[in-house]
């Protein structure tokens, strides 16, 4: 109806849908986005928080360990779940991840990674920094080697460092690291007419920790550090920082499944020793010290996992006082080390 203005009222609707000038009324369009959706559903695989994705990852990271891509499966002298051999030397490592690089901070940490002749591809150098004998020999190193040397503002080299890296002046940039193979690295150990001395971490979280019993385990004779493929830890800046350098001389190896690697090193001849405070053995005087070992710490919080206990030969305990409730997993480790290091010496 209209009114004496002969205009539409207020909440009319015009009959046969079309406007003053012909065309179809409508909204333009405005609704089509919410029609469509948000297009197919992706995959399981292809979801990062569904398990089917968390497989894929899981495989992904095996395959870059040294699997070729395969499902983890039987392998000879190993067991299901171990990862595939490979037949490089114990200096070659399989990348633990993708075309991620690594940067390596800390003077003493740089230094040590190009001694090593670790593959860098940038050695960053903090403008105006203190030329003393560490940098001085990071870029002599870097120059013979031909690695491009970048001088960066400070501001700079703190966002590589990353929250709460300590790089003193010095970063270096490196191809993710390459892990060994457990069963390899216990072989090339006896190839070299030495008793095996490895530690095992079992579900150790934080690279701090990592870094402190890399540096134990090279100040203490021992000749490899072992990780899960999964939850655990893995040779990161931080571990590198933390390790003070030993990263560039103590192998990781990598375990797609802890417990059939530690059952394959007993059939090998390895005696597993779990480290817990309850255990039944005490360390002092650890009457296996002679044997081939390789040490097994547990996590920071549950410490040993149900079926990585049930594996070990023994559960060895470090006396402490009443007044400490317990050790974390690298003081632990290097007490181990260094108890057993003390009695083979004493042989």
């Amino acid at each position: 109806m209209k009114g004496s203005s002969g205009k539409s009222r207020a909440g009319a609707v015009r009959k046969g849908g079309k406007g003053a000038a012909g065309k179809q009324v409508g909204t333009g369009g405005h609704g089509r986005k919410a029609l469509e959706g948000k297009g197919p559903t992706p995959k399981a695989e292809d979801r990062a928080w569904h398990p089917a994705g968390k497989r894929k990852a899981a495989q992904e990271r095996y395959a870059a360990a040294g699997g070729k891509g395969k499902p983890a499966g039987k392998v000879a002298g190993q067991g299901r779940g171990a990862s595939a051999p490979r037949g490089a030397s114990g200096a070659s490592r399989r990348a633990k991840s993708g075309d991620e690089s690594e940067i390596v901070t800390g003077r003493n940490s740089v230094v040590e990674a190009l001694r090593t002749r670790i593959p860098a591809t940038t050695l960053y150098i903090a403008a105006r920094v203190e030329m003393d004998d560490r940098v001085k020999e990071a870029v002599k190193l870097a120059t013979n080697r031909g690695i491009p040397i970048l001088e960066v503002m400070r501001p700079e080299l703190d966002r590589l460092a990353g929250d709460g890296g300590v790089h003193q002046g010095l970063a270096l940039k490196m191809p993710p690291y390459e892990y060994a193979h457990p069963i390899e690295l216990l072989d090339e150990v006896i190839a070299r007419d030495e008793t095996p001395l490895l530690v095992a971490l079992d579900g150790v979280t934080d690279p701090r920790n990592l870094g402190a019993i890399l540096r134990s385990t090279g100040a203490f004779g021992g000749q490899g550090v072992i990780v899960p493929q999964r939850r655990s830890v893995g040779v990161n800046s931080a571990a590198w920082k933390t390790s003070a350098g030993a990263a560039a001389r103590v192998p990781v190896a990598m375990a797609a499944n802890l417990t059939q690697t530690l059952k394959s090193l007993k059939e090998r001849g390895v005696f597993v020793l779990g480290l817990d405070g309850d255990g039944d053995v005490s360390l002092p005087g650890l009457s296996w010290a002679d044997r081939p070992i390789v040490i097994v710490v547990g996590s920071e919080g549950k410490g040993l996992s149900r079926l990585v206990a049930e594996t070990c030969d023994a559960i060895v305990s470090i006396p402490i006082s009443a007044s400490t409730e317990s050790l974390n997993a690298g003081i632990a480790a290097s007490v181990t080390l260094y108890e057993i290091a003390k009695l083979r010496a004493a042989e």
